[in-house]
């Protein structure tokens, strides 16, 4: 068992929360691909395990956890299956608690433009799965 209760393994049920922090991540439409892209320092995209309910508990990890002067917009909930359906992995990566990293994204020194192409692809397939929650 993980600080937090949770089990050392992100099982394939559960939900997993993408904080948006920008009004361009998503539209009426759902979320944008661009919301799961990994971050280029480590390679890895930022998500928690927890669901939409209950929604004040949501809203509190966010703000908690979020880069101080950043705006909590909106929140994308999907499975762990989305993202391993998607040939990625979710791996714990606490503290903070019930934190976690969707690991294992393509990369390419030699051809970048390939290798954020082949990250769109993948984040594009995640995305179609996620619902948007507003704040």
């Amino acid at each position: 068992m993980l600080p937090s209760g949770l089990a050392e393994i992100v099982d394939n049920d559960e939900d997993l929360t993408r904080f948006l922090t920008s009004s361009s991540l998503f539209n009426a439409a759902g979320v944008k691909p661009a919301a799961f892209m990994p971050n280029p320092q480590n390679r890895e995209t930022s998500v928690f395990r927890y669901g939409s309910e209950p929604r004040e508990r949501l809203w509190r990890i966010g703000s908690e956890h979020l880069t101080a002067g950043r705006t909590l917009h909106a929140a994308a909930i999907f499975k762990a299956r989305h993202v391993r359906s998607s040939q990625l992995d979710v791996v714990p990566q606490e503290p903070p608690p019930c934190h976690a990293n969707i690991v294992g994204w393509p990369w390419s020194q030699t051809d970048p433009e390939l290798g954020k192409s082949q990250q769109k692809e993948l984040a594009t397939l995640i995305a179609q799965q996620a619902e948007v929650v507003r704040r």
